[in-house]
């Protein structure tokens, strides 16, 4: 039975693609009230057999930030779903090989997407290359030390004000960190059109030179007096200057009538837990993957992120997919260039993109088999080459 796939254009079929997803995905609820529009136009595929939409996955125009401060073009894959009813028919694979087909004409260097499942996207290439952390902040046990710096003042923003200001503040702050992703006007409507009721939105920083903002949430507040736990819960907050990160935090341990602060989404390696004079105030409540990174043209991502000062070494890439990709690799501080020396090691895409951000390390992946090793100490090498001071993080959901 064939499979068809093609561009999805008209506001009939895009919202049927939308209800398709949701289908798909089973726990989430309807489509919002008016939620044409929030997608990219040309950049949602259908999958028909016989004719009826049965497969769907989408993409956004962005950006990602790659270790040294690069921001290669990038992919946000996103609403990726088949009806139960025509699984295992091989509309998934038609799907994102054409996706990967796409992306790769408009010269998008890497694609990123959140999996509903762990066990679908390495076929096709990709990687978990960045984790996020849910943490818990205990607000009776955090006092901040005496040593932590002074930040700046933060005021409330009233929400329909914050959804116009925050888009601003992202795409004119100076977002650096790596792994981080560009927010196009599609991700903050369908943000905006989903956010938790009551929501708090805070800046920080003078009018006109905000350089960070937080936006959270209270959770069970039918039992909000009674109960011995009131939490909030921070959906987001982006930090461009430790000053900002600060400020945010005090923020926070200044709202009376809670006793915990749950981060939904932060860096593994946060600095959170070194604030304070007890640093179990901070629970990790749970870590998970973020970032499934995919190498679309491999040459060209390497080139753009950078390395350590280190031995090189000669890395056989292997992409089943997009063969083009295939070959081996001269890594260096200096330069990437393509060699027909023999490998000192092998890897294949989706693993190297676990790798490419510095969220694992090529020793974990070689002690996985994920890696093979042709000369001995190469791995050690690979991994004084890709090293980075922190772990790579995106902060963004889509």
């Amino acid at each position: 039975m064939a499979v068809d796939v093609d561009t999805l254009h008209g506001d009939d079929d895009l919202h049927a693609a939308g209800a398709l997803f949701r289908a798909a995905m089973v726990g989430l609820p309807p489509l919002p009230p008016h939620s044409d529009h929030l997608s990219e136009a040309g950049r949602t595929l259908g999958a028909r057999i016989d004719g009826r939409l049965v497969g769907t996955a989408e993409s956004y125009t962005s950006w990602l930030v790659v270790p040294g401060g690069a921001r290669v073009a990038h992919a946000a894959v996103t609403h990726v779903g088949v009806l139960p009813t025509h699984t295992r028919r091989g509309v998934l694979t038609a799907l994102l090989r054409r996706q990967l087909d796409d992306i790769a004409e408009r010269g998008e260097v890497v694609a990123t997407l959140r999996a509903s499942e762990g066990s679908i996207y390495e076929r096709f290439g990709y990687g978990v290359a960045s984790l996020f952390a849910r943490l818990d902040l205990h607000r009776g046990r955090a006092r901040l030390r005496d040593t932590v710096p002074p930040s700046g003042a933060v005021r409330f923003v009233e929400p329909a004000d914050a959804w116009k200001l925050f888009p601003q503040i992202y795409a004119t702050a100076a977002i650096s960190w790596t792994g981080a992703i560009d927010r196009p006007g599609y991700w903050w409507k369908l943000k905006h059109r989903t956010a938790a009721e009551p929501v708090y939105t805070v800046t920080h920083g003078p009018a006109g030179a905000e350089d960070g903002f937080a936006r959270y949430h209270p959770v069970d507040t039918a039992n909000w007096f009674t109960s011995r736990e009131r939490t909030i819960v921070v959906d987001d907050l982006v930090a461009t200057t430790p000053r900002a990160y600060l400020g945010l935090i005090r923020h926070l341990l200044s709202v009376d009538l809670v006793d915990k602060v749950t981060f939904a989404f932060a860096p593994v390696d946060a600095p959170l837990r070194h604030l304070f004079t007890d640093e179990r105030a901070v629970g990790v409540a749970g870590v998970h993957d973020e970032t499934w990174l995919r190498l679309v043209d491999v040459p060209a991502a390497l080139a753009r992120r950078t390395y350590r000062d280190a031995s090189p070494v000669i890395v056989e890439v292997e992409d089943t997919i997009r063969t083009a990709n295939s070959g081996r690799y001269r890594i260096c501080a200096e330069q990437v260039v393509r060699v027909e020396d023999p490998a000192e090691i092998t890897v294949d895409v989706a693993t190297l993109g676990a790798i490419y951000l510095g969220g694992s390390t090529w020793r974990q992946l070689a002690l996985a088999g994920r890696v093979v090793e042709h000369r001995a100490g190469a791995v050690e090498d690979a991994d004084n080459l890709f090293a980075t001071p922190t772990l790579p993080f995106s902060g963004t959901f889509f």
